[in-house]
């Protein structure tokens, strides 16, 4: 086949997120190896207008995060289209979408799991996703007869996904106010790992701990997003690679003039990719879970149990009689627990030598420090170096 005969494939996807990348990704893997396409694709971002040059290229079908601006312009070119943002149904385009909501059920089993038995959910009013994680994250909190509270931003009909992330920063007080006023321990589900970041914030405004008050989950695992948050976010991971590599499958079928018999086809989320923001396990004693902050905060500066003892209102035994009873682990086990979650965060994410993370992690020495770690994570920082590299 000759490069005038291949099929030229205009890819309207954003690569400014990693969803989008991501659908780009499946979308390539596809043309790869099932197909042989001429992939049409520049950098943009999710709300941008269609590129001046598609018109002129006659692409021979799309991929396209569609919406409102964009579908006439896209129907203009007389081509098959398929839908990978999904914020609206348009006649004879079909859509390929994550399953909003399986990404609410791994939310709010994760956080069940961690013992929160209160729940709530922040945001983005009038953005589609949001209000489906919303509605589905919602019936499984009334299923569970638990409590629940709900905060969006205010927004308008028509605003752009950008702009309602925008107003997100906006209303930090709003945000704050509502947090302050939730009841703890909860567990609190949010939109995306944008959303995620704001609420993590307007927590550390009004004093609230992270995971012991409020444990947070986003969406969409956006690792540079969920690494510039402090606690690091906890996120639901989707399979847009797999989204991508479908609407490929779905556009080669249309263009061999056959129409998919679905609307919209869903596609299940992989997997919680857990972080800090929700690693641990809720508690109502406020006394242990004051205690459980002050560990989570200073483990790495090198206290030990007779620091958490002054700490407390109460004695070495009762204290530790509720660590078990609530926790199932001694008081001295979590701060050892929190040392080696911090040797693995510098291993994975720095070229630090051992020397240099013993001296940030609280340990006496590099040998001790080994020792521990082998013994926790059952093999040595070395090989967990290796590993994740």
């Amino acid at each position: 086949m000759n490069n005038k005969s291949r099929p030229r494939i205009a890819l309207i996807v954003e690569a400014s997120r990693v969803y989008g990348r991501e659908l780009l990704r499946g979308t390539a893997l596809f043309a790869r190896t099932q197909v042989d396409w001429a992939l049409l694709h520049q950098e943009m971002t999710l709300d941008s207008d269609l590129p001046d040059w598609i018109k002129s290229v006659r692409p021979c079908g799309v991929i396209a995060r569609v919406d409102t601006h964009t579908i006439e312009p896209l129907r203009e070119l007389g081509v098959p289209i398929v839908d990978v943002r999904c914020n609206r149904k348009f006649d004879g385009v079909p859509q390929v979408e994550t399953d909003n909501e399986m990404v609410a059920q791994m939310a709010f089993e994760h956080l069940w799991e961690r013992g929160f038995r209160r729940f709530a959910f922040c945001g983005f009013r009038f953005a589609t996703y949001s209000a489906l994680r919303l509605n589905h994250f919602q019936h499984l909190v009334q299923q569970s007869g638990c409590p629940f509270s709900y905060y969006e931003s205010p927004g308008r009909p028509g605003t752009t996904l950008t702009g309602l992330e925008q107003a997100g920063i906006g209303d930090f007080e709003e945000i704050s106010e509502w947090i302050a006023g939730l009841e703890r321990p909860t567990g609190l589900f949010v939109c995306n790992d944008i959303r995620g970041q704001q609420v993590l914030n307007a927590c550390h405004a009004v004093d609230a701990a992270i995971p012991e008050d409020i444990a947070v989950i986003g969406a969409d695992d956006d690792d540079a997003i969920c690494m510039l948050c402090e606690p690091t976010l906890s996120s639901v991971r989707p399979n847009a690679e797999r989204v991508g590599y479908r609407a490929a499958e779905l556009l080669h079928e249309m263009l061999s003039g056959r129409m998919p018999e679905k609307e919209t086809e869903y596609i299940a989320p992989i997997s919680v990719s857990e972080r800090q923001s929700t690693r641990v396990i809720a508690v109502e004693d406020q006394e242990l879970a004051r205690v459980c902050r002050y560990i989570r905060q200073a483990a790495c500066e090198g206290i030990n149990v007779a620091d958490v003892v002054s700490f407390s209102s109460l004695t070495r035994r009762p204290l530790e009689r509720r660590f078990r009873e609530e926790l199932g682990k001694t008081p001295r086990e979590l701060i050892t627990e929190v040392q080696v979650e911090r040797v693995k965060q510098l291993l994975r994410e720095t070229s630090m030598t051992l020397e240099q993370i013993t001296h940030r992690t609280g340990f006496s020495h590099k040998e001790r420090l080994s020792a521990v770690f082998k013994r926790e994570a059952k093999q040595t920082p070395g090989e967990y170096r290796k590993q994740i590299h």
